[in-house]
């Protein structure tokens, strides 16, 4: 028995040499079109690796699973191809014969041209060379068209990738929203770009189109059930679907104009000042005594004559000192609000008129002293919460009982909102001295019936001084509106218990 195996063992050896070499074995002839795979099978498990005498003719690819060889022409000759078990043994030989039609020299110029176009798919199904296949970059389909159209019997089922489709799409909605449509959103549905979103004008709704039309190619991008003839008009779509909403915004009102609330001071300070010092000496002999008379005779001689007793009372005999020191202040402050918009002119005033007498009995007459202030601007916003003033100010002043003062202020300044300045100012002063003077108590009044003065003397001396300025302020602010100051406003003229 043991022998008997032995024997076995030597003649399987035998056979499996005999099966490496390969010399027994037939070459099956194959004949190959360019441009239409051909598929051989086996019944073995066979080597993934193929020897093929010219590589430059032919290509394959083993399918080990379904036990197939696939082999595709690449240009038209003869050339042999050995397939070897996984255990390296022979077991198939081929004569592949490659030939070409017109067929598969289309197919062979068309890889020439756009083989390289990633995606693409060329061959020859049902007698009819196609093109087909997801094209992975958008800018390929304008070549892959140029090509083509030198080719109208090629079948074309390419399209673009739905992948890129969604980068295309992200791509246009970042473009659209970077030029100011940022409500606008593009998706890809069933191949095609929705433009979705809402604008406020037509002009809008067509420039996110055109920014969306930017992105794709001119050539046909459509899916394929849009590019098929034989598909109901219906069902065929544009690249771009445009459904935006046109939502009309309603103008919106001017900008309101700001508002500059204006205030102006004017501020007086007088000051006076007397001082008087004066002695009067002015005896006087009364009447009722005797009388001594002196005159001139015809001869030019001096007569005397005395009548009754020579007798009296002198008055004033001591001399009269009189003096006085006086000193008077005064702070006269009238001050107005105005509120107006920039640019425009505004203007507001105040007076009023105390009634007086001049003259006596029939050469009386009645006349009125006006006093009042009045204030005229025109404010400018410049920048940087600075405003230009263009301000004409007047206040007229009553002085006394008898008088007033007019103060007048024209100018042009610029003034930050918030902040004061002084726009004008007079200072006067006044100083007088008398000497000698009827002092306090009026001149000498002595009465012819009652009595004569021996002799007047008067030593006197006076000094009067006054000084009067006046400064104007004026504080402009810019406020949000005219009811944003009616607090402030309020508050200064609100009622107070004491």
């Amino acid at each position: 028995m043991r022998s008997f195996f032995s024997l076995l063992t030597f003649l399987l050896s035998l056979v499996i040499y005999a099966g490496d070499s390969g010399d027994n074995l037939k070459q099956e002839e194959v004949e190959v079109v360019m441009g239409i795979d051909k598929i051989l099978t086996v019944d073995f498990a066979m080597h993934t690796l193929l020897s093929v005498g010219n590589n430059a003719l032919l290509n394959y690819q083993v399918v080990p699973q379904k036990r197939e060889i696939v082999l595709k022409g690449q240009r038209a000759g003869q050339t042999s191809v050995t397939v070897r078990d996984t255990l390296g043994n022979i077991r198939r030989k081929y004569r592949v014969n490659i030939t070409t039609n017109g067929q598969s020299q289309v197919v062979s110029e068309l890889k020439e041209f756009i083989g390289d176009v990633e995606g693409l798919e060329i061959g020859i199904k049902g007698g009819k060379v196609y093109v087909g296949g997801e094209i992975v970059v958008p800018d390929d389909i304008g070549k892959v068209f140029v090509i083509l159209e030198r080719y109208p019997d090629v079948i074309r089922l390419y399209e673009i990738s739905n992948q890129t489709k969604r980068v295309v799409a992200q791509n246009m909605q970042e473009e659209i929203q970077r030029n100011n449509l940022p409500n606008i959103t593009v998706r890809v549905v069933n191949g095609t770009f929705w433009l979705e979103g809402v604008v406020p004008s037509e002009d809008q709704r067509e420039l996110a189109l055109r920014f969306a039309e930017g992105f794709i190619p001119q050539y046909n991008l459509q899916p394929l059930a849009g590019q098929a003839s034989r598909i109901e008009s219906t069902s065929r779509k544009a690249i771009i679907q445009n459904f935006i909403t046109v939502n009309p915004e309603k103008e919106p009102p001017p900008p309101q104009a700001k508002m500059i609330k204006i205030m102006a001071q004017f501020v007086e300070l007088s000051k006076d000042y007397i001082r008087r010092f004066g002695m009067k000496w002015t005896p006087a002999l009364t009447s009722g005594g005797g009388t001594i008379s002196f005159g001139k005779t015809t001869t030019d001689g001096v007569t005397s004559k005395s009548d009754g007793t020579f007798s009296g009372t002198i008055s004033n005999l001591i001399p009269r000192l009189a003096s006085i020191k006086s000193a008077g202040y005064a702070r006269i402050v009238e001050s107005g609000m105005i509120l107006t918009e920039d640019k425009v002119k505004a203007n507001i005033s105040k007076s009023s008129s105390t009634p007086f007498t001049v003259g006596t009995n029939e050469f009386q007459r009645s006349l009125s002293l006006d006093t009042g202030f009045n204030l005229e601007v025109q404010p400018q916003i410049m920048g940087e919460e600075a405003i230009q003033l263009s301000i004409g100010f007047s206040v007229k002043i009553q002085k006394g009982s008898n008088g007033s003062t007019d103060n007048k202020v024209q100018t042009r300044i610029v003034v930050k909102s918030k902040e004061s300045a002084v726009v004008g100012g007079i200072t006067f002063n006044e100083s007088q001295t008398d000497y000698d003077r009827d002092p306090t108590g009026g001149s000498d009044t002595v009465d012819a019936e009652t009595g004569f003065a021996f002799f007047s003397f008067v030593r006197s001396k006076a000094y009067t001084l006054n000084k009067s300025q006046f400064v104007v302020f004026i504080t402009p602010e810019i406020v949000e509106s005219a009811s944003a100051s009616t607090k402030e406003i309020r508050r200064k003229f609100r009622q107070r218990k004491r």
